[in-house]
Parts: structure tokens; C-alpha cells; sequence
């Protein structure tokens, strides 16, 4: 066992330490007090007071996967008054207020009001430009303005502007952030502050510092966002809204593999320099925070529950009537037809809501919204987000008779575009649902992909591919078509809830969602555009738009069929 060694010579040791401490402060004081007490007195400069002052740390910079910046910190100056020490408020404020393009009198008063009151502290402006902020160090300077002076800060500002900005988020004024990514890894970013001790003269200038403690920067962090795909990405739904007169419309491009997503886009886009002018309607990431009702692109879910519970075969005819009756409801397709003999592909297809019903009905209630949650709906997916909803899924001891005509196809649930997105990779990825994140790296720490969780059998998973690849192949979008490869898609036609809680016949979702390529799946892209008009279901309005965010994202990507 080691010896602990003599505690009194361990004691000796330490005392002696805080011996030499003393000393080093104390001689700093004398030196102050004594050998530069003469040339202090020549410019009448008296040590007034000490101050202690935080030091804030770097902010870490936020990069696309790519290393393109998508938030930084600058270098800007900050301009203080010390209302106490000043002695000349009205020259003093002539001179400041052109420079911090202010008006003299309303500087005035408040430089004069402050003194009034005993204030000793006071921004005048805050993270200016540092060029003017050295104007400013120069006209003290030159003028003689004592109680004024600038320090320097770091303000955070998005170089991209528009780019992902809901996704980013905002570092406020004392660089915390406030909203996406920037809460998020906040803790990552911030860093830790310093303290200095800064001995201030009786006429307001600085006469020294003493570090107390030295800050430590915040790490840098790169996103999984693909700054070229974010950028078409939220073109092309911009371009979408404006040919539809749409409300708005969102977006998400992933990898079904991993979970990493490339571009997140909510349309109408906002200025990232701006957030502190916007709402908060304008602020959300709606992939993630805004739940909907889906319509039929939700029909896949019910597939795969009745394919797994074997109620069905892929193979098997149902048998549908023009109309079907559910708890005092009239059920119809979206076209007018005859009576038919129907398989699951051809459902899906044509995207029967009687079929989806039918299928449905053979699972059963329980057993079906036993999948349902399998699949992740009603709880949020976890990505590294801040705000994410979970939706709303009706449990089966509060289903009436009528729920089991609407759940089946996309009515009466409510997800988010990234559950559905997520739902889909599952079965793009072999059954195994991959966690949706936005963090790639942390400082030199390369964060590794999250684990993936089976939902369903690879064979079911396989099955429902080849039917949704017919989807996209023998008619059911053929505007999401894209020459050599094969994609396994579907679209959703939604109707959106009145005010008077019944459902609409004219505010309507397009939307839709497809992986590729159908064999080896790397890429994922889901599209949905809120009241188009005229009306445009999702094979009109959203498969153009995952048409060209698909053709960019392959090429950006080097996916080859």
C-alpha cells in the first residue's frame, strides 16, 4: 500500500502556497498605489473603484454536413456609459448620437435621467459593428468623454439568412439560445464564461485588468442538413405554394438507413437574422411540431398491419361496393365506380378508401391500433429537436363505430410529417425503423448513427415495397416518376377540418412520400402542400415537387439506379 506521506509537511506546503499568492496580489496593489502612483497623478487619473466583469465565451459554429457555416459568432463592440462619471451630458450626447445613429436629445435625457437616479451602469448600444464601435473609442479619445467606453462582444448571425431557419433557430442578445437547434446544443455551444477584475479610474478609464478566470469556447457542431439539398429543397416548395396558392407546404429528406436527415423545409421561410420580429407561427419547424390528419398515404400502415397479422395476402380479392356504410357515415373513393374485385395492390393504387376499410376491418380495432403505436404514432419519434409533438392517436376503448372507417385511411389520427417520413423508412430500411436525428458531429466527436428498432418482418417489409412500387409505376403517381429508377411511393389527398368541426370540401393536404432506389433504398423524400387551389390532390400538387427535390438530392448525393 503507498505511503500518504507526512501530513504536516503536506500542510507546510499548502500554507506556503497561499503565502505566495498573497503576495503576488498584494504587490500588484502596491505597484498600482505606489510606483505608478506619480505617473497616475500626472493625468490626474485616481484609482476610483474595481469591477468585475464576465468575459462571455465563443459560441460554437454550426455546419451543414459539408462544413459550410450555417451560424457563427462575430466580433462587434458593445457602447457603455457610466451616467455618474459623466460630465457633460449634452456634448457628450451631440457628439455619440450621429455615430450610434440615435437622437442627441433622447441620449441626453437618458445619460442625465441615469445620473439623477444613481445608476452607475447603462447600455447605450449593444453589439454594433466593430468598426464603429472603434469610431466611438476614438472620439472618447479625442474629446475627452469620460464615462463612456465600448467592450467587446460576440453576436451570432446566420450567413445563409433564409436557409433553415426554423431549423437553426436563434442565440438572443447574450448569445443562449432560444429556439432549434441553437436550444438544443445549447450546452455544446455556450461554452464557459470568464471573470476579469478591471481597476477603473475615478474619470471612468480603464487603468488595468486581472484575469480571474479564463473562459472556455464552446464546441463546433456540423448537422446532418446538406446545404445545397435545404436550399432546392425550400425552392421548390416555395415555387409549389406560389403555383398552387397554397397556405404553405413542408418537407423532409432523409436517409432511411440511418435517420440522418438532409433538408427539413417549412414554406413560407423566414430570415434567421430576423427571428426576434417574427411570430411564433412563422418560428416553428413544422415537420416536427405541426400534426395533421394524413389521408392515404397512412394506408401503408394499415397494409402492413394486416399483412403481419396475416388477416390478408397480398394476392387476395376484396370484394368493394360503390359505397359502404359506417356507423351512419357514406363512405366512397375518391372516383365514382361500379362494384369491384380488388388485391391490395390494386387498392392501393387507386388508393380505395373502401379497400384500406376492408383491410382494416379484418385486422380489427385492437389489433390494429396495436400497430399503430408500433409504428410510433401518438408519441414523438426522439429526434434531437426541441418542441417535437406526438400527434394524437384515438385509443381502441374510445372507438366508435365509425372510427374504423376513418383510422384506416388517415382520418381521425393526427401525425407529423416526420412520423410519417420515419413510418415509411421503416419499411424502405427492412422493418427497422432508424432514428430521425440532426447532429452529426460534436467538437472532434463524431456521433455515431442510432440504433434502429424492428417493427416489422423483413419479408413483410419487402412485400409492402413491391406494392408501392406499383403505386408509383402503373399509375398512381405518375408525376413522381424519374427515369432509371425504381420508386416506391404514395400519395395522400387529405381534408382539412372546418372551423364547425365537420370535414372540408375545399381546404384539402396534397401530399407525398417515396424512397429509392426501390431495391437498395438511400434516400427518402416526403412532400406536403397545405390547401392548394385550385384543388390538387397529392398525385397533382405534391409528386411534381418530390419529383425535382428527388432528381437534385440523387445527383447531389451520387445515387446511381
Amino acid at each position: 500500500m503507498p505511503k500518504l506521506g507526512n501530513p504536516d509537511k503536506r500542510i507546510r506546503w499548502t500554507l506556503l502556497f497561499f503565502i505566495v499568492t498573497f503576495v503576488i496580489i498584494a504587490g500588484k496593489a502596491a505597484l498600482l498605489q505606489t510606483v505608478n502612483a506619480a505617473d497616475l497623478s500626472k493625468h490626474d487619473i485616481s484609482i476610483k473603484h474595481v469591477e468585475e466583469i464576465v468575459t462571455p465565451a465563443h459560441r460554437g459554429t454550426i455546419y451543414d454536413r459539408n462544413g459550410n457555416e450555417l451560424a457563427v459568432g462575430i466580433q462587434v463592440k458593445t457602447v457603455i456609459a457610466n451616467p455618474l462619471q459623466v460630465q457633460d451630458p449634452v456634448k457628450t450626447a451631440s457628439l455619440l448620437a450621429p455615430l450610434l445613429k440615435m437622437d442627441p436629445y433622447a441620449l441626453q435625457q437618458t445619460l442625465t435621467s441615469g445620473k439623477a437616479a444613481g445608476t452607475g451602469f447603462l447600455y447605450l448600444a449593444r453589439k454594433i459593428d466593430a468598426s464603429v464601435g472603434d469610431q466611438v473609442d476614438q472620439l472618447v479619445e479625442k474629446e475627452h468623454l469620460p464615462g463612456i467606453s465600448t467592450r467587446r462582444e460576440e453576436k451570432r448571425v446566420y450567413p445563409q439568412n433564409q436557409l433553415a431557419a426554423q431549423v437553426i433557430g436563434y442565440a438572443g442578445t447574450d448569445n443562449n439560445g432560444l429556439a432549434g437547434m441553437e436550444l438544443q446544443l445549447d450546452k455544446v455551444l455556450r461554452g464557459t464564461e470568464g471573470k476579469q477584475q478591471v481597476i477603473m479610474a475615478a474619470d471612468g478609464s480603464q487603468i488595468d485588468t486581472l484575469s480571474l478566470q479564463d473562459g472556455v469556447p464552446g464546441k463546433d457542431v456540423w448537422l446532418t442538413l446538406d446545404e445545397s439539398i435545404q436550399y432546392e429543397t425550400e425552392k421548390v416548395l416555395s415555387d409549389t405554394v406560389k403555383q398552387w396558392h397554397a397556405k404553405g407546404a413542408e418537407a423532409v429528406v432523409m436517409n432511411p438507413r440511418t435517420g440522418a436527415i438532409y433538408a427539413m423545409a417549412s414554406v413560407p421561410t423566414v430570415d434567421a437574422n430576423n427571428y426576434p420580429n417574427l411570430t411564433n407561427a412563422e418560428r416553428r419547424n413544422r415537420p416536427v411540431t405541426d400534426s395533421y390528419e394524413p389521408g392515404s398515404i397512412f394506408k401503408a400502415v394499415t397494409s402492413a398491419a394486416a399483412l403481419e397479422e396475416k388477416t390478408i395476402t397480398p394476392t387476395e380479392s376484396f370484394y368493394l361496393p360503390p359505397e359502404l356504410d359506417m356507423g351512419g357515415y357514406t363512405i366512397k373513393d375518391a372516383v365514382d365506380r361500379g362494384p369491384v374485385n380488388w388485391d391490395l395492390g390494386t387498392i392501393l393504387i387507386h388508393s380505395s378508401n373502401i379497400g384500406a376499410i376492408k383491410v382494416g376491418m379484418s385486422v380489427g380495432k385492437d389489433k390494429l391500433s396495436d400497430w399503430i403505436n408500433r409504428f410510433g404514432f401518438g408519441v414523438p419519434t426522439g429526434i434531437d429537436f426541441p418542441g417535437e409533438t406526438g400527434g394524437i392517436v384515438i385509443p381502441p376503448n374510445r372507438w366508435t363505430a365509425s372510427t374504423i372507417g376513418n383510422v384506416p385511411i388517415g382520418q381521425g389520427i393526427s401525425t407529423t410529417p416526420l412520423q410519417m417520413a420515419t413510418a415509411y423508412a421503416t419499411i424502405a430500411n427492412g422493418g427497422i425503423r432508424p432514428q430521425p436525428h440532426l447532429l452529426r458531429q460534436e467538437g472532434d466527436r463524431q456521433i455515431a448513427e442510432p440504433t434502429g428498432q424492428r417493427i416489422i418482418s423483413a419479408d413483410i417489409a419487402g412485400e409492402l415495397t413491391k406494392l408501392l412500387v406499383g403505386v408509383v409505376a402503373d399509375g398512381g403517381a405518375p408525376e413522381a416518376q424519374i427515369d432509371g429508377f425504381k420508386i416506391a411511393g404514395k400519395t395522400g389527398t387529405a381534408q382539412k377540418i372546418d372551423p364547425d368541426g365537420r370535414y372540408s370540401n375545399e381546404n384539402y393536404i396534397g401530399s407525398f412520400v417515396g424512397y429509392l432506389p426501390a431495391d437498395d433504398p438511400q434516400l427518402l423524400v416526403l412532400v406536403k402542400v397545405d390547401e392548394p387551389h385550385p384543388f390538387g390532390g397529392g398525385s397533382t400538387v405534391a409528386a411534381p415537387a418530390f419529383q425535382k427535390i428527388t432528381k437534385f438530392a440523387i445527383g447531389k448525393l451520387g445515387i446511381t439506379p
